[in-house]
């Protein structure tokens, strides 16, 4: 049970991720100040949801991974640490900034620079999630390839 709490709350964590990255890509390249507004609202709010959904994936994951050792689970375990810091101490904070510049109407290069670093940690976290996604199914067994039978 367990590991299908873990695998949704993983899912949900890098789905919501990724919206925040295609919303945004997709309104900045619209150029227009009021949807960029509204999906800097959105990341802002829905970060409500986010944060302890990626705080409870990372608790169940450590606790799935308590007695085992292995070189992939010190690999995710690594992984999660740098995912974290990076959530936690620079797109958090950026998508707030981002959004107090966006109601100020602040859109000058303060706001594309810090814009385009949100970009580049959100897409280094997207990546680094489906490696944990990626290597949390060979650490289950899921997607292996089973031999055919041998026939003689």
């Amino acid at each position: 049970m367990k590991n299908r709490i873990h695998a949704i709350l993983g899912t949900t964590a890098l789905l919501g991720i990724m919206s925040f990255f295609i919303t945004t890509s997709i309104v900045e390249l619209s150029g227009r100040t009021d949807w960029i507004l509204a999906a800097k609202r959105y990341i802002a709010y829905a970060l409500i949801f986010m944060v302890p959904c990626m705080i409870a994936t990372a608790a169940v994951g450590r606790s799935l991974a308590a007695n085992r050792a292995s070189a992939l689970i010190q690999r995710k375990q690594a992984r999660m640490r740098f995912i974290a810091l990076n959530g936690f101490l620079v797109l958090t904070p950026l998508a707030i900034t981002l959004y107090v510049l966006a109601l100020r109407g602040a859109f000058g290069p303060l706001f594309v620079v810090l814009q385009s670093v949100e970009i580049l940690a959100g897409a280094t976290n997207i990546y680094l999630l489906t490696l944990m996604m990626r290597d949390g199914f060979n650490l289950s067994g899921r997607f292996l390839r089973r031999q055919a039978p041998k026939t003689e």
